[in-house]
């Protein structure tokens, strides 16, 4: 269980990307408050849907970010491949689980080092340098999350 928003929560969750790091699919089943979560998020030609309904505005997004994990960072810095001193903005499609809503969101990812990138969410005034393990999933997310040993 965790708290996310301040809101006692417990989510499971599944992203299915192809060979090339692109989304695909996501799946988040679980509880948010007194709530029960069952979503849906599938990408195809024609963009996004959210439990089968059309996400309109963001048939250019290739990331699914799911805003409670850090894990979903994972599949855009290894689809950018960036190399040290390299930058990229991207504009994720993000989950809002508290609203099962997808909009789209602005994200800049800079490598600074082998294993930090800078990171920036300006919708949520976020920027920090994300300590990032070679494999490229998050270590440390200053002020959201950081892996247990």
């Amino acid at each position: 269980m965790s708290l996310e928003s301040g809101v006692p929560a417990r989510l499971d969750y599944r992203v299915t990307c192809d060979r090339g790091w692109r989304s695909q699919r996501g799946r988040v089943r679980g509880w948010f408050g007194e709530r029960a979560v069952a979503l849906t998020v599938i990408r195809d030609a024609g963009g996004w849907t959210v439990n089968g309904e059309r996400a309109p505005g963001l048939e250019d997004c290739v990331d699914l970010d799911l805003g409670f994990t850090p894990a979903t960072n994972l599949l855009p810095i290894r689809r950018l491949a960036l190399a040290v001193g390299e930058a990229a903005e991207p504009t994720a499609a993000w989950l809002d689980v508290s609203a099962g809503t997808l909009e789209p969101l602005s994200q800049r990812y800079e490598r600074r080092t082998e294993d930090a990138f800078w990171y920036e969410a300006p919708r949520f005034g976020y920027a920090a340098s994300l300590d990032v393990a070679a494999s490229g999933f998050v270590r440390r997310y200053p002020g959201l999350w950081e892996m247990e040993a």
